[in-house]
C-alpha cells in the first residue's frame, strides 16, 4: 500500500496535472461555499421561537455548524468534482504506468456521475447524523475517519474500477477487499485533512486508488490462472 501511495504522489506532482488540481480545488471550494451560504440564508429566514435573540443564536450556531459540515464534506465534494476530470487524468497515468492496458470500458458520463452523487448524498446524511459524535473526544476521530473512509473509498474505487470492470465484477471486488479499500479511503480522508496536502489530495487519491485497484485486479487474475497457492507465490 505504501508503494502505491508513493507512486500516487509522484503522479500528482507532474506538471501536466496542475491545471486539473487547480480547477478541481476551485470547484470543490465553490460547491462548499454554495452549500454553506444556502444553509446560512435558510436559517436567517427561519423564525423558530419568535424571540429575536433565540432565533439569532440559532442562526449563528447553525451557520457555524454548516461551515463545519462543509469542511467535513470536502473529501467527498472533491471526489465529486474529480469525476468530471477523472477520465483524462487516469488515462494519462495508465499510459505511463500500465502501457499494456487497452482502452477502458465505455461508460456513460451520467452513469459515473449518478454513482458519485449517490455517495455524496450518503456522505451528507451520515455526517449530519454523526455530528453529535464529533463533539466527543477520541470517538470523533474513529467516527469521522471510519465513516468517511467508507464513503470516500467507495467513491474513488467505483470511479477507477468501473473503467475496467462491469458493475457485477466491481461489486464483487469491493466485497472481497472491502476492509483494505475502506482503509485506503481513510488514508485519503487523512490526506484531505492536512493543510496544503489537501489541495492536491483529489488527484493523489485517484492515482492512489488506481494503483491499488490494478494490484487487486492482477492478483485476482493470477489466482484465477494459477490457483490460490500458486497465486501467492506470484504475488510474493
Amino acid at each position: 500500500m505504501l508503494g502505491a501511495l508513493n507512486k500516487a504522489f509522484e503522479d500528482t506532482f507532474r506538471p501536466e496535472q496542475w491545471p486539473t488540481i487547480l480547477l478541481s480545488i476551485a470547484l470543490a471550494l465553490l460547491l462548499l461555499l454554495v452549500l454553506w451560504a444556502g444553509v446560512a440564508v435558510l436559517l436567517d429566514h427561519l423564525r423558530v421561537a419568535g424571540i429575536w435573540w433565540i432565533d439569532r443564536s440559532i442562526t449563528v450556531l447553525g451557520s457555524l455548524g454548516a461551515l463545519v459540515l462543509a469542511w467535513i464534506l470536502f473529501p467527498t465534494m472533491a471526489a465529486l468534482v474529480l469525476s468530471f476530470f477523472a477520465p483524462g487524468l487516469l488515462r494519462e497515468i495508465e499510459a505511463r504506468r500500465y502501457p499494456e492496458l487497452g482502452p477502458p470500458r465505455s461508460q456513460s458520463f451520467m452513469a459515473g456521475l449518478k454513482s458519485t452523487l449517490r455517495l455524496v448524498v450518503v456522505a451528507i446524511v451520515f455526517n449530519v447524523i454523526a455530528l453529535p459524535f464529533y463533539l466527543i473526544p477520541a470517538i470523533n476521530l474513529f467516527v469521522y475517519y471510519g465513516m468517511n473512509g467508507y464513503v470516500v473509498g467507495r467513491a474513488y474505487f467505483e470511479l477507477v474500477a468501473l473503467r475496467r470492470l462491469d458493475e457485477v465484477a466491481t461489486r464483487a471486488l469491493w466485497r472481497r477487499h472491502r476492509g483494505q479499500l475502506v482503509l485506503v479511503g481513510a488514508i485519503i480522508v487523512v490526506l484531505s485533512s492536512v493543510p496544503l496536502i489537501n489541495l492536491v489530495a483529489p488527484v493523489t487519491a485517484a492515482a492512489f486508488m488506481l494503483h491499488i485497484v490494478e494490484r487487486l485486479r492482477r492478483n485476482a487474475a493470477a489466482e484465477t490462472f494459477a490457483g490460490p497457492g500458486r497465486a501467492r507465490l506470484i504475488k510474493d
